[in-house]
């Protein structure tokens, strides 16, 4: 019998709970379920109002993945969604605005993804993000020496940035910006990446042509367009093991020597949630956001 239990008053059946979804390591989805309520407290606050697209993977990693953007069959009458605009039309999506929104969320075995832009103004962005993504056998190490450039560059005009691991190979780099068009975001976003491959022509690529990327970082400016999406603050990667997008200090940053320096599993999130709080709380804070130039 699926058990049933209720958060915050909502009754949700949960499934499956000892099925294995990470095999390398014998991760369940009960696992998968307790990071969730566990990480709640830091994971909401960067999906709130921003219409999540959801990338499941229901039978682990090695099964079928598949995006979801419409609200999902059978989502409770409870569960905030929200009319978003789209190329091909207005759609429904879901909003995980609580816990209980959250858990039945996770119960889907999902990856987060979110847009740079909350559902109340579509037309504006309120963030800016680079996905750097290492080409082998570059590694986040050489995500890192990047990171810091960019960090120095966006400085150089008000924007304040942080870092988080993509929970794969790579580094992001996100900052609150005051509301702009998401077209002048890609723009600007764009700029700085052909900068930084200015700068550092044998470590940079900002064009995504796979021929171009061995050995080198790319430089995603892409994801700032209004129909994209980046994995969100502490979501769960579809990966063989239970890696997560996990915030990461400079100090992290600047001494990274080795890709697992940069490996954060689920099971290592609460005690950096305690050490640090949450690393990206900063562009949370609509007082720190800088404007573009």
């Amino acid at each position: 019998m699926t058990p049933i239990t209720e958060v915050e008053g909502r009754r949700l059946a949960l499934s499956n709970l000892e099925k294995v979804l990470y095999p390398a390591s014998g991760f369940t989805k009960g696992e998968v379920l307790h990071y969730y309520a566990t990480t709640a407290d830091v994971l909401l606050p960067h999906l709130r109002d921003r219409p999540v697209s959801f990338l499941r993977y229901p039978d682990g990693p090695d099964g079928q993945v598949f995006f979801t953007k419409n609200v999902p069959p059978g989502t409770p009458e409870w569960v905030t969604t929200a009319e978003v605009p789209r190329s091909e039309g207005p759609a429904r999506m879901v909003l995980v605005q609580d816990l209980a929104s959250l858990m039945w969320a996770a119960n889907l075995v999902t990856e987060f993804h979110t847009p740079q832009w909350v559902v109340q103004e579509p037309e504006l962005a309120d963030r800016i993000v680079f996905d750097l993504d290492p080409g082998a056998p570059a590694s986040v190490v050489e995500c890192c020496e990047v990171a810091l450039w960019l960090r120095e560059r966006l400085a150089d005009d008000g924007i304040e940035a942080y870092a988080k691991t993509s929970g794969s190979k790579g580094l992001h780099l996100v900052a609150a910006v005051r509301g702009a068009p998401s077209e002048r975001v890609s723009e600007y976003a764009k700029e700085l990446a052909v900068e930084a491959e200015r700068a550092m022509p044998r470590m940079v690529v900002h064009r995504m042509t796979r021929s171009l990327r061995p050995g080198k970082v790319f430089v995603d400016w892409s994801q700032n367009a209004a129909r994209k999406t980046t994995a969100a603050p502490y979501t769960l990667r579809a990966r063989a093991e239970p890696l997560v997008s996990a915030p990461v200090t400079w100090g992290e940053v600047e001494e990274c020597g080795a890709p697992a320096q940069l490996a954060f599993r689920a099971q290592d999130i609460a005690p950096r949630v305690q050490d640090y709080g949450d690393l990206l709380a900063p562009v949370l804070d609509p007082d720190r956001a800088g404007p573009l130039p």
